[in-house]
């Protein structure tokens, strides 16, 4: 199935789009990855959120952050697809689409994220380069990594 694509700033989102957003992070990120930690972090607010829904179900979400809120260059987080949507392409397709979303609304400049370490390989394909140290982040090994604009 075709997902439907869509993009909103905070103030945009509809009660039920933000409960599912919430709801599939923290499926991933607090009860998948058994990692505690502030889900709610007020970057929320200020950022775009791009969503992939098929019917009524959210199967892919990330978190376009702009620039100087967490790093220099505006930044893409909160990189999830549902576990029982994996393996379906949706994951490469959110992060081609996060990418152009970025350079629609920030213009061509470099984009810098924090990369859960297991996936430095994913974001690599994508032309992300590694840009600072191993670090731990909640407890999960993370690396910064920066794409040129050029890419």
């Amino acid at each position: 199935m075709t997902p439907d694509w869509i993009l909103k700033p905070f103030d945009e989102l509809s009660p039920f789009e933000l409960y599912a957003i919430l709801q599939l992070r923290n499926e991933v990120f607090v009860v998948e990855q058994q990692c505690v930690f502030q889900d709610a972090d007020d970057r929320d607010q200020p950022s775009r959120h791009l969503m992939a829904w098929t019917g009524s179900k959210l199967v892919a979400y990330t978190r376009l952050v702009p620039p100087r809120l967490v790093y220099q260059y505006p930044s893409i987080g909160r990189v999830v697809t549902s576990p029982r949507h994996r393996r379906e392409g949706y994951g490469r397709e959110l992060m081609n689409r996060s990418i152009t979303e970025v350079r629609r609304l920030y213009g061509v400049t470099p984009i810098q994220i924090g990369a859960q370490l297991y996936l430095k390989d994913f974001y690599a394909s994508f032309g992300f380069r590694e840009s600072g140290e191993i670090y731990l982040e909640d407890g999960i090994p993370h690396i910064e990594m920066i794409r040129n604009p050029a890419r």
